[in-house]
This record gives structure tokens, sequence and C-alpha cells, in this order.
């Protein structure tokens, strides 16, 4: 058996409802709670890189507004400019995994 970390956040199987409403996509009040936790370590921890957060926060509230999906697309890249960005062990790094999980990118 492999101890390999392959990115399920919920267990075995992705039994377990954390941030997730089922085949729905992920719930819209936790993304956007992470995405605050996230604009929140940024500016604490590498202000240099808040610009991708508030992108994150922009097309998340273009979705709210308009009752479609958020610009996958924009939030990948914005993401990954984070991931490549952020030391390890910042919480800024950890909001971004999270969040890579939760949106399935």
């Amino acid at each position: 058996m492999s101890t390999y970390y392959n990115g399920n956040i919920n267990g075995p199987g992705r039994m377990g409802s954390y941030g997730r409403t089922g085949d729905d996509g992920p719930d819209p009040e936790t993304v956007f709670r992470l995405t605050e936790g996230l604009l929140e370590a940024l500016h604490a921890e590498l202000p240099g890189l808040v610009v991708h957060g508030e992108v994150i926060m922009a097309a998340l509230e273009e979705a709210a507004a308009d009752g479609g999906p958020p610009n996958r697309g924009r939030i990948r890249s914005s993401l990954e400019a984070i991931s490549i960005g952020a030391p390890a062990g910042t919480g800024s790094l950890a909001f971004t995994q999270q969040l890579v999980h939760l949106l399935e990118l």
C-alpha cells in the first residue's frame, strides 16, 4: 500500500461534506470563506501576490452576481501564480492548496 497523497480531502471514496454539496460542485460560501482567508494570509505574508487573490475574489463575485459558474481559467492561473511564489509552510500556500482541491483544478 502506498502512502502517496492523492489530493483527496475527504478520505477514501471522497465521502464527507467538507465544502462540497454533492455533484453540484463546491459550496459557494466555503469557497468565499477560503478565498477571504487566502487574501488575509497574502496581505500578511506576501503582499506582492495579493493581486492574484483579488483576481480570484473578483471571479467568484462575478459568478455570484450573474448566477453562473466562476471562471475556472482565471482562478486556476491565479492559484498557480500563488503556488509558485508562496514558500512552503505559509498560510497562503495552505489556502491555495485547499482551494485547488475544493474546486478540483
